[in-house]
Parts: structure tokens; sequence; C-alpha cells
């Protein structure tokens, strides 16, 4: 953490305990937004390869969100299979342009967006139903996907659509640090910035009268038990962001249609463009069934 980040932890923190004093209920609700305000964007120009594709963009409620769709070069109308690449907090669909190249190569049709407040799309902030929003309207507007890909907050928000459409074990879905339970976030967000236990009772009521379900219920072990799909799990043993120890009790489930792929010393973000994980992923997706 730089110097600045430590001072703007501070800052944060001061405002939100004189918050408390006053009410821990606008303290939580303050808490809530800064949770769901990613802090840092990409300062990544789109590779030639999302400039060379077709741009597409859709509105989603208040939101703009900007894609593309990149076909292969043998493209052949409506029978090539589609996939569908899904980024995590603070990171945007041009982080994963290996993925798409190497799918474009196994003759997929690729599909990647930016959720709001991320990349090129709009908006301020992100919650894991906006998310699930995002991803149902692309696969209503693009679809049918045959083949997923997701990290972290994105591989959590696909497992969450997933869960709420027909499929079957022909469905292909690859998650790499997949954020496995939204209080696991919240644990983390509120040991960070030290608030008392009021707030955090305030914050999840505010939560739940916003969306009608506890934070809980934001569970890839949940939604697991009603996917079919082949999964690959890809997790690392020294990711501090999404533990190997929320992924350890579904690796023990031994679940027949998730195959774990556990490395080591990737971390979050570099499990994700190491070489041999994507080649791992793109591998699976394009397996024969």
């Amino acid at each position: 953490m730089t110097l600045f980040q430590k001072l703007a932890l501070r800052y944060i923190r001061a405002k939100l305990h004189i918050l408390t004093l006053v009410s821990p209920e606008r303290a939580a609700k303050k808490a809530f937004q800064l949770f769901c305000t990613p802090r840092r964007k990409s300062p990544k120009q789109l590779p030639p390869l999302y400039e060379k594709g077709e741009h597409l963009s859709f509105r989603l409620d208040d939101h703009i969100i900007r894609g593309h769709r990149l076909l292969p070069h043998q493209a052949s109308g409506t029978s090539l299979k589609k996939a569908l690449i899904v980024h995590g907090f603070e990171s945007s669909s041009r982080n994963f342009e290996q993925y798409a190249r190497a799918l474009l190569k196994k003759g997929y049709e690729v599909l990647a967006f930016d959720a709001p407040a991320h990349g090129r799309s709009g908006g301020r902030r992100i919650t894991l139903p906006l998310y699930v929003d995002m991803i149902r309207a692309i696969y209503q507007q693009y679809g049918p996907i045959h083949a997923f890909m997701g990290h972290s907050l994105g591989a959590l928000a696909l497992a969450l659509f997933l869960e709420s459409i027909p499929h079957d074990d022909t469905t292909r879905v690859a998650l790499i640090a997949p954020a496995v339970e939204a209080t696991t976030a919240v644990d983390m967000f509120f040991q960070l910035l030290e608030l008392p236990d009021e707030v955090r009772t305030a914050f999840e009521s505010y939560e739940y009268n916003r969306y009608g379900l506890p934070f809980s219920w934001f569970s890839l072990r949940r939604a697991l038990d009603n996917i079919k799909a082949g999964i690959l799990w890809v997790q690392d043993e020294d990711d501090t962001i999404t533990p190997l120890k929320d992924a350890l009790p579904v690796k023990d489930e031994g679940r027949p249609n998730i195959r774990f792929v556990i490395t080591r010393g990737l971390g979050h973000r570099k499990i994700y463009r190491d070489a041999m994980v994507i080649h791992q992923v793109v591998a699976f997706l394009s397996e024969d069934q």
C-alpha cells in the first residue's frame, strides 16, 4: 500500500467513525456505497484485437454497457459456438485479450463486455445483482452462449446467472480465482475500515432492504447446487483476495462436474495472466462433449 493509499484509508476511516457517532445507519449507507465503488479503472488502451472487432453497446437501467464481439477468420454465420469473458472487480475485458485470441483460434465467437463502473462502460458502482443482470442481458441479446469464463467477482456473478437458466453438462465454465462467498468480501472490508458491529448490522440490513436477499445468499458454493455445467476451477494457494480456504470446502465435496487446478505463487491477478492457466482454460472450454 502506497503512502497516498494509507492516508486515504485513514481519512475514510475517520469520516465513517464520525458518521457512526451521528447515525450508524448513515454510516452503513456510506460504507455500502464505498463497498460497491471501484477505486481505479484500468488505464490500458484497447488491444488491436478488440479494436478490429465489432463494438457493441446497450443500456442497462441507467448504465451504458460497452463490449466487443470477435469472430474467427473462418466464421460461418450463426453456426459458431460462442464464449463469454467476464472480468473481476476493478478490471476490464481488455485484460483478457489472450483468452479471446486463443478462443478465436479454436473457432469460437468471443463476447467480452465491461461491467458497470468498469472499463468503457458507464456508471459509478457495481453490485452483484447488477452484474448478474448485465450477464443476463448479454445472453438474451447475443446468445446462446456455450462457454463461459469468469475471474473473481465476475466468476461469482456468472455462477449466480447460470443457476437461473436452463443448461446441461455440455455447457463449459471456467472459474479463475472466483469469489466464493460475498460474506468474505464484507468481512475483509469491515476489517480494513475497522468499523464497529453496529455499523455491520445496519450495513447488512441496508443491503437486505435493497435486494431482499442476505449477503450469505450470494454464494458460489450455494449456487453450485443448481449448476449442471462442466466446471474448471483454477485457484492459487497465495490468493489473499479470494482465499483458498473458501474454495477448499467445495473441493472436499468432490462434485463430479468440477475439476480443480491449484496453483502456487500467482496470487489473485497473476493467475489469469499465466500462460499455463490460459492454455488449460481454453483447452477445457473447447473440449468436445
